[in-house]
């Protein structure tokens, strides 16, 4: 499955970039500082989501406090972390329109305003392994019925 790093689901499928698209980038790079991971292929070996299905899956949950880097539990302030990955989550928005701007973005930060409840994400990416073939399993993968024809010069 298409993996967007950084990218905008409308920008990424569509094409259409807006200022709004920015923001999704910034809710990425926010989940990535507070996790200390990044958003590339499965988060754990146990399990098969990106960065993004990880934070949402936690949120879900009720405990997005495990979604932070180990390293920022003795010298951060929780309601801080928890509120940079619930602002992080209102920046993932799969619709534009439902994502904060950037200025807003700013104001939620530096404030300790009610925010509202994130929606699921854009690009909530199941990462599906791929079967290596082993030597006693011959089954193939795709069927591909092409023919190849090699031109030579006389």
């Amino acid at each position: 499955m298409y993996n967007s790093g950084y990218m905008a689901p409308e920008y990424a499928i569509h094409g259409q970039f807006s200022v709004k698209s920015d923001v999704f980038s910034f809710g990425v790079l926010l989940l990535e500082i507070v996790s200390g991971m990044k958003n590339r292929g499965p988060v754990l070996p146990s399990q098969s989501v990106n960065l993004i299905g990880h934070a949402w899956r936690l949120w879900k949950q009720g405990i997005p406090l495990n979604f932070a880097d180990e390293c920022l539990e003795k010298s951060c302030v929780k309601l801080e972390v928890l509120r940079c990955i619930h602002i992080g989550l209102l920046c993932l928005q799969c619709h534009a329109d439902d994502r904060p701007n950037m200025s807003s973005v700013v104001i939620m930060l530096s404030s300790e305003g009610v925010l509202p409840e994130p929606k699921e994400p854009g690009f909530l990416l199941e990462h599906v392994p791929v079967r290596e073939a082993s030597p006693n399993n011959h089954t193939a993968l795709s069927n591909n019925e092409v023919s190849l024809t090699l031109l030579e010069a006389r």
